[in-house]
């Protein structure tokens, strides 16, 4: 995933990221089917990844972390090439038929760039389906967050640090991907409730990974979760995705892009 410096434990993110394939089903049935190449923008583990492939030729998954590029290159083998990249400096071999992502444009910090990438990236004809968290999701969630963070012994590591997340509306998607070169652009919001199957490890793994990376002991890290819980017990919580869906017509200088911007979760 693109949009910070941090590295991420690919093999329990493989393992607990179920609600993932979940968006990913869907976001892959507004797919037209034998497409030739498609980017797999924040490919992570590959999880996801393989599923594209059922869909299309062959695919340049792209993922900003280590070890996430390194667990998908040992599940997908030959059958994708799977390259490290940021994806606001994303430069792909040649441009590509279509471009693909699930759960991760909510990581990048700077979407104007982000959707110019993109677009350089495609073919003229080519399309973007992609969902993230949007605007107001799981508010809940950080809401605890801060407020824990704001705690001592976690204030020292914590206090005033907002995060790396970036969930916009559905009007913020629409006019930076016009300003991408994109038309006909569609995007909305959409409610997306979900419970992951092992939701404590999920929690740790995706949703506070940057929160415990910056605590500089277990023993902290346990702390922190163990009180965050607690918290967020007490407050309920809410989830909000964005997906989207672009194309880009046969035209030299000429994109289309329609998105579709979804209320879910905290990916």
């Amino acid at each position: 995933m693109s949009g910070g410096t941090r590295d991420w434990d690919a093999g329990t993110y493989h393992r607990v990221s179920d609600v993932h394939t979940e968006w990913a089903e869907q976001v892959l049935g507004r797919m037209p089917e034998g497409v030739g190449t498609v980017l797999d923008a924040g490919c992570g583990s590959g999880r996801v990844t393989a599923m594209l492939l059922d869909r299309c030729e062959h695919v340049v998954a792209v993922d900003a972390a280590p070890s996430m590029v390194e667990h998908a290159r040992e599940a997908l083998g030959d059958r994708a090439t799977v390259l490290q990249q940021d994806l606001l400096e994303l430069s792909v071999p040649s441009p590509v038929d279509a471009v693909f992502s699930n759960a991760v444009f909510h990581w990048v910090p700077d979407h104007p760039r982000l959707f110019s990438r993109l677009h350089a990236a495609l073919k003229p004809g080519g399309v973007l389906e992609a969902q993230y968290g949007g605007y107001g999701n799981v508010e809940r969630f950080h809401e605890a967050a801060d407020a824990v963070g704001a705690r001592e012994p976690f204030a020292s590591h914590l206090g005033g640090w907002v995060g790396p997340w970036n969930f916009t509306t559905d009007e913020q998607a629409r006019g930076w991907l016009s300003d991408a070169g994109f038309v006909d652009v569609r995007a909305w919001l959409e409610a997306w409730p979900m419970t992951p199957r092992e939701p404590r490890e999920y929690i740790r793994t995706v949703c506070l990974g940057h929160h415990l990376q910056k605590l500089p002991s277990e023993e902290l890290q346990r702390a922190y979760v163990e009180v965050w819980e607690d918290t967020i017990a007490r407050a309920g919580g809410s989830s909000v995705t964005q997906p989207m869906h672009c194309s880009k017509p046969f035209a030299p200088n000429w994109k289309t892009i329609r998105t579709i911007g979804g209320a879910g979760i905290g990916s």
